[in-house]
């Protein structure tokens, strides 16, 4: 029945809540950090329902190999501006799917504005609802940290990143934004440092192809988007590359030893992005709870805080998510156990750079997730 609401409500226009584009020939926009704006590359089907007709969290752990609970540490969720209601959001998700509470209360949600003063955004507070809710269903035993950046500026957002590296207990921190490339993005990198025990992740784009920030810094994992097609049961029936997609190489940004060792095919020496999939389509979108009502929601920044509760997840059980590990394991004889690797599918008219393959491909990475121990 599910299924058939959100049929019925995809005849409906997709509502863009907007995303810079960031390919190649828009790399020179931006000068520095001090001209960057982000923007949450997020996707609303049509209008709001009484209730969830999007995937279900059961769902997509089925799909995706995922246990029923676990979780431990502090997921970081990267927003911008201030969400009033965010406890509200999440108790009403947690209500409806049988989660265990995650309230400020029992101290597994702690919301840290950087200005308490800063206005609200509809948009990114609708993107800082689906980070919430859904890295929490992802993994439901581990904290949950919004930091609430005090405006879209790369340098306050930034701020708040830096503010999430520090506090004790971390285990991953998710950005559901990007922005164009620019000049100087390489003396930023230190901001995700690759020797820390945190995994950070970023979407990879919404636009198609080309790269953005901060996905193409070599210690972020930029998570690209894929549509995930369940049958009639609510299980797993296919998945390919989704036409929006971001991924590319990096204008400024070298390849990194794991993406070297790995041998990526024309990459010309540059950053690759991005490095896994998940599902993104707003057509086969999240159920999402926000200010009363519920949206299906899509776009690449749904796979980074997923992808941040995996982590969250693999730590649990042994050691953090890295982005070494994940080529390691795609490039072994049984990266079956933990990629799905998509294979069909596009994101532009670009042909090779543009078109999903085996192995790795510059839409979807290493594919998606079959598993929380990587």
């Amino acid at each position: 029945m599910k299924n058939n609401i959100q049929r019925a409500i995809g005849a409906a226009v997709l509502i863009a809540v907007g995303f810079l584009q960031a390919s190649t020939a828009y790399a020179n926009i931006i000068t520095s950090i001090d001209s960057y704006t982000a923007r949450p590359p997020i996707h609303i089907l049509a209008g709001a329902t009484r209730g969830p007709a999007g995937l279900f969290p059961s769902e997509v752990k089925k799909a995706y190999g995922l246990p029923s609970t676990g979780g431990t540490g502090i997921i970081a969720i990267i927003a911008a501006f201030n969400h009033p209601d965010i406890a509200g959001d999440l108790a009403a998700f947690d209500q409806q799917f049988a989660l265990p509470p995650c309230t400020v209360g029992n101290k597994c949600l702690t919301i840290h504005p950087m200005n308490p003063s800063a206005k609200e955004d509809s948009g990114w507070s609708m993107e800082t609802a689906l980070d919430t809710e859904w890295a929490h269903a992802i993994a439901p035993k581990a904290k949950i940290l919004v930091v609430e950046a005090a405006s879209d500026s790369g340098k306050n957002l930034l701020k708040a990143v830096d503010y999430a590296r520090e506090r004790s207990g971390v285990a991953a921190i998710s950005m559901s934004w990007g922005g164009n490339e620019f000049a100087g993005e390489t003396a930023l990198d230190k901001h995700f440092p690759a020797s820390s025990s945190i995994a950070f992740f970023a979407s990879s784009g919404d636009d198609g192809v080309g790269a953005s920030w901060p996905a193409v810094s070599p210690g972020v994992i930029a998570v690209g988007g894929t549509s995930l097609l369940l049958n009639i049961n609510g299980g797993f029936a296919s998945e390919k590359a989704w036409s929006g997609s971001g991924g590319g190489t990096s204008v400024y940004e070298t390849a990194p030893a794991y993406q070297k060792n790995y041998s990526i095919p024309r990459s010309g020496g540059k950053r690759a992005v991005p490095d896994v999939s998940f599902a993104a389509d707003p057509e086969h979108g999240f159920s999402v709870y926000h200010a009363g009502h519920w949206y299906v929601v899509g776009g690449t920044s749904a796979g980074a805080p997923q992808w941040a509760a995996i982590a969250s997840l693999a730590l649990a059980a042994k050691d953090p998510v890295s982005l070494a590990k994940l080529y390691v394991d795609k490039a072994s004889d049984i990266y079956t156990k933990f990629f799905r690797d998509i294979t069909s599918g596009t994101n532009g008219d670009c042909g090779y750079f543009c078109a999903a393959r085996k192995h790795y491909d510059y839409v979807t990475g290493l594919g998606s997730p079959l598993t929380d121990t990587f």
